[in-house]
């Protein structure tokens, strides 16, 4: 095969997982870093399907877990994002940036933190991720574990970690709000103990969880059940079991225990939570959705539930379902700027752009500074063929943040394919002028001195 052959072959290998194959393929010199069409290498495949043996041959082998595909997500952050803690322990190992941000400018430690990734959590803070780094929302990690969590037992645990690391409770989202405020608010009352220094839970389950920190899950596993011959009802003792359980794969067996928890207390609704996250391990993604139903029935008003069905619908590609929860979500809180912007990257999934234009500019209405409304706003732009719009939203853009080199480029380029070469030299320029080594201002800068 010519290298073009070779290297897609290596690319249909990983989507199929033959690792076999892929092993193969390098040694007749697939490039290890070949990109498909959406700019995915194939360790990029490997981690989103969860291939740890994959993975591992691929990163072995010398592949870039920094390379970005085209949304600029690399193999290294999509791991985090999705709480594959294998992969994300050998992409840091292979050379991880820990300071690289995703699209939405939030580091590894930032959806695992929203999404409820415990375990993914502890391994980006002993990675020494920057715990206090705040994405483009305004967001750092413990701002969105207070406000996308619901303050209990798991969300109290990932709140502990991120605060024992350093995680500041008083730095303000753009609102001016602190973590401590949104937790008062809330009325998380286990985070706000946690706050004040106050640690409530028995003693089996604070000497399980240091084995459990040790990966020590089958030893913590033990603890909880001498506990539990004690106090066979006690939920804070059922959660830590379904929960070791769940971290040794064993799903049903966590199920089980999760249940078991609310028949004792009907109204102890996280742990709905807690089954719908066993049952999306276990690939049952309709049943999953059926448990957060099974919440949302309880607690219809409640932002938590929701929120992450909506999430996961996203990643399931069902746009459409995931539109109708945000627009719920809107309805009771229209001025969420974070659903808004949501809603805007659902349907432009979808082609809608019209529409993406008119979410994206609820989120404006309600933090109209936001250069990541503006850059998205300008996209969607883009691609509705009006490039004059899009260029003016970047220059507001770049007047709320003119040190952003990404955005300096993302005119640059605009300007080139409008055909203004000169303006688009003058904004590479400002670029480089801010990071000389910027790769993409370089690249840029170079395509315009080669037309």
């Amino acid at each position: 095969m010519d290298s073009q052959s070779v290297n897609a072959a290596l690319i249909s290998a990983c989507e199929q997982g033959n690792r076999a194959a892929a092993e193969r393929l390098l040694q007749e010199g697939a490039s290890i870093n070949h990109k498909d069409s959406a700019g995915r290498t194939a360790l990029m495949i490997a981690t989103q399907k969860n291939d740890v043996p994959l993975a591992k041959l691929l990163i072995d082998a010398g592949s870039d877990v920094n390379a970005r595909d085209i949304t600029q997500l690399t193999p290294y952050l999509c791991a985090g994002a999705n709480g594959f803690h294998e992969i994300l322990k050998l992409a840091i190992a292979g050379g991880a940036d820990m300071r690289s941000v995703n699209r939405f400018g939030g580091t590894a430690l930032l959806p695992s933190s929203e999404k409820g990734y415990l375990r993914t959590v502890r391994i980006c803070l002993d990675a020494g991720i920057p715990v206090n780094h705040a994405n483009g929302l305004g967001w750092s990690a413990l701002l969105e574990a207070v406000i996308l969590g619901d303050g209990g037992r798991l969300y109290g645990d990932i709140v502990e970690a991120l605060v024992k690391t350093g995680a500041d409770i008083h730095l303000p989202d753009r609102d001016g709000k602190s973590s401590l405020q949104h937790a008062r608010d809330l009325e998380q009352t286990r985070v706000l103990n946690m706050f004040q220094g106050e640690n409530l839970k028995p003693h089996a389950v604070l000497q399980a969880q240091k084995l459990a920190a040790k990966d020590r899950y089958d030893d913590a596993l033990h603890l909880i059940d001498y506990a539990l011959e004690e106090a066979p009802g006690d939920l804070d003792l059922i959660y830590y079991r379904g929960y070791f359980l769940s971290e040794l794969k064993r799903n049903e067996e966590a199920i089980a225990e999760y249940n078991k928890a609310l028949a004792i207390d009907p109204g102890a609704i996280e742990f709905y939570f807690y089954t719908a996250n066993c049952l999306r391990a276990l690939r049952r993604p309709d049943e999953a959705l059926g448990e957060y139903d099974k919440a949302i029935a309880l607690q219809p008003d409640a932002m938590f539930h929701r929120y992450h069905k909506s999430n996961y619908l996203r990643e399931l590609n069902r746009h459409e379902d995931a539109i109708a929860e945000m627009d719920k979500l809107l309805a009771q809180q229209p001025h969420r700027y974070d659903f808004s912007f949501h809603k805007a990257n659902s349907l432009r999934s979808l082609g809608r752009h019209e529409q993406a234009v008119t979410a994206i500019e609820n989120a404006i209405a309600n933090d109209a500074t936001n250069p990541l409304y503006r850059l998205h706003k300008m996209q969607s732009l883009v691609l509705l063929a009006r490039p004059d719009d899009a260029l003016a939203e970047l220059e507001k853009a770049i007047e709320f943040a003119p040190q952003r080199i990404d955005l300096h480029c993302e005119k640059a380029s605009l300007l080139a394919d409008m055909g203004r070469a000169d303006e688009a030299g003058q904004a590479v320029a400002k670029a480089l002028a801010l990071d000389s080594t910027f790769p993409r201002a370089l690249i840029i800068a170079d395509g315009l001195r080669r037309h």
